[in-house]
């Protein structure tokens, strides 16, 4: 099929629209659409087994199953799939186009003590097959009290109520929806694996043929003569089976038990159309909550920007008002009298403690803030496809390598600001590139040790911890030195008024400052948490998630939220002469980092009941503390910004001699 390829940058895109020809309809998101003909072989791949019990994933072949002639080839993977934990390989299972059959694979050998208490160990943990056609997983329906839920892969195997033998499955009922092509006006552009690129009109009028639109299986469990089967050559067509209701008749997982594998495929003609294919998979229930979740945001916004008008509008700016018509001799008079912020005027810009940590923090935050809202936007516009495995996570480092120079640019700028100079820009340009994600490295590796041990294909190979090393003291560390570089050359910004020698004493308090600030960060939780819990089900539970579009909504919601409670609480403290504002602005809004680990910790308990052992749970809350983290980096840094630009302002209009 002919391909015209695009160049990455946004021009050339848009170039691209421009010269195509009018259409009825687009496609972004996914990879190429291919037509197959009738009784042309088509190939299944295997994923990784997964559980949502221990979440530990392992490789396909790790159980007796049916292994391919040619021997197991492994897809080629892009970062993103490797890092989570996705381990595509070839499999035996093979389909002729439009061509309904049932047919023999093979038969095991007698299994012996390890393979029986592998397969039985899979079982009780609840792990799923994982197969793939034609960039589709497969899916399965069962039924729960009369309500009809969506599984993605099929078990290894089941214990049934009462018994105490497990038993295999090992018979597949596949049913492949396919849609006829026959060239209609439908310009479709594809973001797969194969890169981006336009089919044309002349490339369609030579694809007619069948789509494949849907990917659906019944698993059973069917006991089989190993004698008779084991006379089969494999694919050799056998008498299709119903899956059996009774135990008698379903293959039990023993020692010296011989185990047939067979499957029956047929093929349904279906109006989806090609386009529309994974709407089945991205059906996501509960919109009405993510509206729910919305308008709640909206009111908390409301309140405070009342609550912050009221404070700027009607008092600032009346007392500022009053300040300035009166003489010197009247300003010198009313100083004397002045209690609140306007007291605290020659130490507002005094430099905080660890001033140095809190530039290294503000720039980290300003990089993965804008890795998030990139990717968001970009997701939300359907260029990042649950069709093109990894593309997310890759998109997301390839975007915080990036953004580096953003990082050290602000990092730097603010340290001289506070410092009054460039001196030391280079360690603090270092510890930013080097600050979040050795953290990130740190724990990964820990949780990698420990993978390892499991012998889990969600362990990174030592190869791929070489890659981003590479990555990060190739592209990310010189990007932060070279933004840090352009900071020292950017102009700094000027405290508007002096800051005197001698620090203010702070009037002592009924109560902990920090505690209205820990306090604080319920209202930004209050706007993601609703949110929190689909993404959380989407990483844990092996859903997909793809409304980005209301995740957009809440991350702009967020960022307003974040800044509010910020300002609201620095004018608070400045009010009764805290002038040790930093610090606080910051955590003000960063403290809803401690609530999304705690709600983690919620949901650990009681949403993933079912997931059993240790190691599963410190991977699942080492993976919940760098979440945790990015959060307090992104969100303080919104609040330490926007509380910086209100003081900076707000004493800008005092007159002071």
């Amino acid at each position: 099929m002919a391909r015209v390829h695009i160049s990455e940058t946004l021009c050339s895109f848009l170039c691209v629209l421009l010269i195509m020809s009018p259409s009825t309809a687009f496609y972004l998101p996914g990879s190429y659409m291919h037509t197959y003909s009738q009784g042309e072989t088509i190939s299944v791949k295997v994923n990784s087994l997964t559980s949502i019990e221990t979440e530990l994933p392992f490789n396909y072949y790790t159980l007796p199953y049916c292994q391919p002639k040619g021997g197991i080839k492994k897809s080629a993977e892009n970062l993103g799939e490797l890092l989570m934990g996705d381990q595509i390989d070839n499999s035996p299972y093979q389909f002729r186009v439009y061509v309904n059959e049932s047919v023999y694979l093979c038969t095991t050998s007698p299994l012996n003590e390890h393979e029986v208490k592998l397969l039985k160990q899979r079982t009780h943990d609840l792990y799923q097959v994982n197969m793939i056609l034609d960039n589709l997983p497969v899916m399965r329906f069962t039924e729960q009290n009369g309500v009809t839920i969506q599984w993605t892969g099929f078990p290894v195997g089941y214990t049934p109520d009462g018994s105490s033998e497990d038993y295999i499955v090992n018979h597949l009922k596949f049913k492949v929806l396919v849609h006829e092509y026959e060239g209609s006006n439908v310009q479709i552009i594809g973001t797969g694996e194969e890169g981006l690129g336009v089919i044309s009109e002349t490339d369609k009028k030579k694809m007619s043929g069948y789509e494949i639109v849907g990917f659906e299986v019944i698993p059973c469990s069917v006991k089989r003569d190993p004698e008779t089967m084991l006379k089969l050559n494999t694919y050799d067509n056998i008498e299709p089976v119903n899956c059996p209701l009774e135990l008698e008749k379903s293959q039990v997982i023993r020692e010296q038990e011989r185990i047939s594998f067979t499957y029956t495929v047929e093929f349904v003609k279906s109006d989806i159309r090609w386009p529309s294919r994974w709407d089945a998979y991205l059906k996501m229930e509960g919109a009405k909550v993510h509206w729910f979740s919305i308008m709640n945001s909206l009111m908390v916004i409301f309140f405070l920007a009342g609550i912050v008008f009221v404070i700027f509008l009607r008092t600032v700016r009346r007392d500022l008002t009053r300040y300035e018509e009166l003489d010197k001799e009247a300003q010198a008079q009313m100083n004397e009298e002045l209690s609140g912020w306007k007291l605290v005027v020659g130490d507002v810009f005094r430099e905080p403690t660890c001033s140095k940590l809190l530039c290294v923090m503000v720039g980290d935050g300003v990089q993965i803030l804008g890795m998030a809202g990139v990717t968001i936007v970009f997701a939300a516009f359907g260029f990042m496809s649950p069709a093109s495995r990894g593309m997310l996570l890759t998109g997301m480092i390839i975007l915080y390598l990036i953004l580096g120079i953003v990082a050290g640019y602000i990092g730097v700028r603010l340290w001289r600001t506070i410092k009054g100079s460039s001196e030391g820009w280079r360690s603090v340009s270092w510890s930013i590139a080097c600050f979040f994600p050795g953290i990130v490295f740190v724990i990964l590796t820990t949780l990698n040790f420990i993978l390892w041990g499991s012998k889990s294909t969600g362990a990174l190979p030592i190869s791929l911890f070489f890659t981003l090393l590479s990555l990060w003291f190739c592209i990310s560390v010189p990007l932060t030195l070279v933004g840090g570089f352009l900071g020292t050359r950017a102009e700094h910004i000027e405290f508007p008024v002096r800051t005197n020698q001698i620090p203010r004493e702070i009037p002592p308090r009924k109560y902990p400052s920090w505690l209205l600030v820990l306090g604080a960060g319920t209202l930004p939780f209050g706007t993601l948490f609703i949110e929190l819990f689909f993404i959380l089900s989407s990483l844990w539970l092996g859903r997909f998630y793809y409304v980005f579009g209301f995740l957009l909504v809440v991350l702009l919601l967020l960022v307003v939220v974040c800044a509010e409670v910020s300002v609201v609480l620095t004018y608070m403290h400045l009010c009764v002469e805290d002038w040790r504002w930093w610090w606080k602005a910051f955590f003000a809004s960063g403290s809803v980092a401690l609530y999304v680990f705690l709600y983690s910790i919620n949901y650990l308990v009681f949403d993933l009941r079912s997931l059993s052992g240790p190691v599963s749970a410190i991977l699942y809350l080492g993976y919940s503390l760098i979440m945790a983290l990015a959060i307090m980096l992104s969100t303080g840094t919104i609040g330490f910004l926007m509380s910086f630009s209100f003081i900076h302002y707000l004493f800008s209009s005092v007159k002071i001699d």
